[in-house]
């Protein structure tokens, strides 16, 4: 993909200092940017690297006024680093949605229905009754399940398997391998000892703008629906039980887990490693630090840390408390030996 400079500044809604003309075909740090690369500089600490850059155009903010003569044209806007940010959108999506029409070998049910500009991979597989909207961008090995919607501008990556009567919306990406639908972990305990499956008879309903990592699960329900909300992102390996609903613009980081039936709030960030108990309600705004065990977190716009999870001030001052205890037995010990003696 090759843009002029003009272009690119019509773009962002930048102003031009410099040749407009040049054409740039990468995007590139501005320490390790060559000829043909596009740059940014928001970052004080990187104005040194302007001075030298091989970088064909520099995006930098209007207020930004060079110290030294410079060889590269500037690209000047609002906030550099948002700029940048929109530059590296606009090229994933050219990216991404460059493909169109159908590879063989695949399969594609008689019944299934997919819209205008849809790409299937090769060893696809699209289930009977599965609506496609326009679009979408199924990659090789994706799996559809049977009654499945997938709804505009969609990306789904190679591997990921998505199980019968999920419900996903418009602009979600769904990385590699990760599994929608699958059973909830569902067994009731028997007198012998054994366990009954509970067959788990509910889907997954997935809203627009969600982002769902690589090897992430999310299971179907039992009856009803686990729901990941709109602007939702599940980071790669996270773990969501049947039932679940995950708020609106939630982001859960790896290795989270989050049991059956609880419902987290709106806006909430949740750290790595972070497990969750069933059945509770979170609340919106609610930020979890990494490692911590949930099993009560009712108040808005409160930060939990550690295992059980509390106030994270309580936790600094109780974690300070601890790492002192060796010190504290050392004391306890000599005014015990003065004691007995």
């Amino acid at each position: 993909m090759e843009f002029t400079i003009n272009e690119i500044a019509h773009l962002l809604g930048g102003e031009l200092e410099g040749e407009g003309s040049k054409k740039v075909n990468r995007l590139s740090k501005i320490e390790e940017a060559s000829e043909g690369s596009i740059a940014f500089l928001s970052n004080p600490k990187y104005e040194n690297f302007l001075y030298s850059t091989d970088a064909s155009a520099v995006i930098v903010d209007k207020s930004f006024n060079p110290k030294q003569a410079y060889n590269t044209t500037l690209i000047k806007v609002d906030d550099a680093y948002t700029s940048f940010s929109t530059l590296l959108e606009e090229y994933q999506r050219i990216a991404n949605f460059s493909k169109i029409g159908k590879e063989d070998p695949c399969f594609v049910a008689d019944s299934a229905k997919y819209g205008e500009n849809a790409f299937i991979g090769a060893f696809a597989y699209i289930g009977a009754n599965v609506t496609i909207g326009d679009n979408v961008k199924i990659h090789p090995h994706v799996h559809i399940g049977d009654n499945s919607v997938i709804g505009d501008n969609t990306i789904i990556y190679p591997g990921v398997k998505i199980y019968s009567n999920t419900s996903i919306g418009s602009y979600c990406t769904l990385h590699a391998n990760c599994v929608i639908g699958s059973d909830g972990f569902g067994f009731a305990p028997q007198p012998d000892g054994t366990y009954k499956t509970i067959p788990q008879i509910g889907n997954v309903i997935i809203e627009d703008h969600v982002s769902i990592g690589a090897n992430t699960v999310v299971d179907c329900a039992t009856m009803g629906s686990t729901v990941i909300k709109k602007g939702v992102k599940l980071d790669n390996l996270v773990q969501i039980a049947h039932n679940v609903e995950v708020g609106e613009n939630t982001v859960v980081a790896a290795q989270a887990g989050i049991s059956g039936s609880t419902k987290l709030g709106k806006n909430c960030i949740i750290a790595g490693q972070v497990g969750i108990i069933g059945h509770i309600q979170i609340a919106d705004r609610v930020t979890i630090g990494a490692q911590s065990g949930v099993h009560k977190a009712d108040k808005p716009g409160q930060t939990l840390l550690g295992s059980p999870a509390v106030d994270h001030k309580q936790c600094v001052k109780s974690y300070a408390i601890t790492k002192n205890l060796p010190q504290l037995l050392k004391r306890i010990e000599v005014l015990e030996e003065k004691i007995l003696n």
